[in-house]
């Protein structure tokens, strides 16, 4: 009788695992996962529908800007002004001005604060809709061209997994 040795069994179990994982090789690879990478940061600065948003933004905050500078333009004069004439007007009058003057920039300062506040807020409301469409595209590409997983972030990506231009043709297409 035949005795085995454990070593021997093992080997032997081992190579048949390695035959059947060869042989299975070609129905594994067959099943591959197809994966996807996009570029959130050059979608958003790229995607027209962004273009677009941020030009609608600058329009409309574009008069209020306007009323900030000639604000601080007016303040500039009136310090000009003082500086100028300092030494032909009285103390109390010289003293009323630079009070005004502070007055003012303070104002101005707190209605630049608010201003920014706006356009701040106005911005990540369009930026969030715009976050929302791109994600709606990109999840009807991946969808469509057969993906199993669409990543955002990775250390390296070879430019044969990057949708990045196909998802940017997609919003291009869209209204």
């Amino acid at each position: 009788m035949k005795r085995f040795s454990r070593s021997s069994f093992f080997a032997k179990l081992g190579g048949i695992a390695m035959v059947g994982l060869l042989v299975s090789g070609p129905s594994a690879a067959q099943s591959a996962s197809k994966i996807g990478f996009v570029d959130p940061v050059r979608l958003i600065e790229q995607a027209p529908q962004g273009v677009t948003a941020l030009a609608a933004l600058e329009e409309e905050f574009r008069s209020r800007d306007q009323g900030l500078k000639l604000r601080h333009g007016q303040i500039q004069d009136m310090e000009a002004d003082l500086e100028k004439n300092i030494l032909i007007m009285d103390a109390t009058t010289a003293q009323a001005r630079q009070r005004e003057i502070e007055n003012l920039k303070r104002r101005l300062a707190r209605d630049q604060q608010e201003a920014r506040e706006d356009y701040n807020l106005r911005r990540n409301e369009e930026l969030a809709r715009l976050q929302a469409l791109v994600r709606e595209v990109i999840v009807e590409l991946a969808r469509a061209g057969g993906y199993d997983l669409v990543v955002e972030q990775a250390v390296y990506v070879s430019e044969a997994v990057n949708i990045t231009d196909l998802v940017l043709e997609r919003l291009a297409q869209l209204p």
